[in-house]
């Protein structure tokens, strides 16, 4: 994912949920509903979120220091990580106890045409972050379906901004319904039943963001297409013979570590297997950009390593177990 595109889309997403929470909370201010009162803290709380993917963004392209040596391209996974709790504190449980209020002190919803009028400015401008979301999204994700793009992108920024506008758009849907019950039954209680499925929803949301931002943050392998292309690049069949075992991590979503031990010819001098490491490191990184941190290690190959599997600790050379 390009970062001018994951920007683009954050920056619509920000502007249209500033626009949405102020509409939201001057129509709770006439109307007294619940349902807009939990919109308008959703809506506050998804800017805010924006405000931290933008942070996150902004701090991972800090040079690498002594400390850390590798740079700081997971400050990107790290806020991302935290927009899902803030979404699930401030957004779902809020909505919950919102919703819980609503249902048990029920009262008739004044000047119904505010949370009306303001739902549908509501649906109209998140429709139009979620339609630059999905714009941004489709140049990256290729034949990829809508969820594996979920599950294995490695920038979290799309991802995240994708789940918050759907589950805005069907929390502005169930508001609407919730309002529209209210005010034909006379009932406030549907206005509550309202709030409270927007709060389940933001949870639910919360929490696959959670669950997919962790994996990132305990570090990801490259996707299966770059490490073929990788495995490709390394063995020339000349000098480097075969790929003993290889181990990729992805140090921020536009940065690659790859570690390698190959097997080059037995009677290659040191400055014949030197000269073919940075040729292998070379065509890596002509294959995949994004592999910039590269560890290469010679060895003799051998049946009875190759045996014992891919292990790293099988191989020569390996530290002794514990």
């Amino acid at each position: 994912m390009s970062a001018s595109g994951g920007t683009k889309a954050i920056v619509a997403a920000l502007v249209a949920n500033l626009a949405i929470a102020v509409a939201k909370f001057v129509a709770f201010l006439f109307s007294g509903s619940s349902s807009m009162l939990a919109e308008s803290v959703h809506s506050l709380a998804d800017s805010g979120n924006q405000g931290l993917l933008l942070l996150g963004g902004k701090k991972a392209k800090r040079e690498a220091t002594p400390q850390h040596p590798f740079g700081y391209g997971r400050e990107r996974y790290i806020y991302a990580f935290l927009v899902s709790i803030v979404l699930f504190s401030v957004g779902g449980m809020f909505a919950i106890y919102e919703g819980y209020e609503k249902i048990k002190h029920p009262h008739e919803i004044e000047a119904w045409y505010w949370p009306v009028g303001v739902l549908v400015f509501a649906i109209i401008a998140e429709t139009f972050s979620f339609r630059t979301a999905i714009v941004e999204s489709n140049l990256t994700r290729g034949n990829l379906s809508w969820k594996d793009f979920i599950r294995r992108a490695k920038a979290p920024e799309l991802p995240v901004v994708l789940l918050e506008d759907l589950g805005a758009l069907v929390g502005l849907i169930l508001a609407l319904v919730g309002v529209s019950l209210a005010i034909v039954t006379g009932d406030g209680v549907w206005d509550g039943i309202g709030t409270l499925c927007i709060g389940i929803l933001l949870i639910v949301i919360a929490i696959v963001l959670a669950a997919e931002t962790k994996s990132l943050l305990l570090g990801e392998a490259a996707g299966t297409e770059d490490v073929d292309k990788i495995k490709a690049a390394l063995v020339d069949g000349d000098t480097v013979t075969r790929i003993i075992h290889m181990r990729t991590l992805h140090l921020g979503p536009e940065e690659l570590l790859v570690a390698a031990k190959i097997a080059v010819q037995h009677d290659d001098t040191a400055t014949e297997v030197a000269h073919a490491i940075n040729a292998a490191e070379d065509r890596i990184r002509a294959a995949v950009p994004i592999a910039r941190v590269i560890y290469l290690e010679p060895d003799i190959y051998s049946e009875t390593a190759a045996a014992a599997g891919e292990n790293p600790a099988n191989t020569p050379g390996a530290p002794a177990a514990h």
